[in-house]
């Protein structure tokens, strides 16, 4: 995990965003914020399990979806898979040591 502080990047309502290797952060203290870190992990986790490429591609298309089910970017956003594993267990920072293959499905 390379981690790179830079507020231009990011749109203002995200803290962080990973795009594998790397963790764009909005602040440096995010460095020390361990949970926060965690849930990048998650993404950077799942990013490898689904080769980087299929992960985008993956994320895009959940976007689109529930996008068009909601009509509300922030809740498509909270709904993709990816997402609500990383959210569900960035407070678990052991959870890295026993995930399973492709966990993410359980959150579809």
């Amino acid at each position: 995990m390379i981690l790179i502080v830079n507020r231009r990047l990011l749109s203002g309502r995200f803290k962080g965003l990973s795009l594998w290797p790397f963790v764009f952060l909005e602040s440096e203290q995010l460095k020390k914020d361990k949970f926060f870190l965690n849930h990048e992990k998650i993404h950077l986790r799942q990013q490898l399990e689904l080769l980087v490429i299929f992960f985008y591609v993956w994320y895009a298309v959940e976007f689109f979806v529930r996008y068009l089910d909601c009509r509300d970017s922030m809740l498509a956003y909270r709904n993709i898979s990816f997402e609500r594993e990383a959210y569900r267990r960035e407070n678990d920072l052991d959870y890295l040591k026993t995930r399973p293959l492709w966990a993410f499905r359980k959150f579809l």
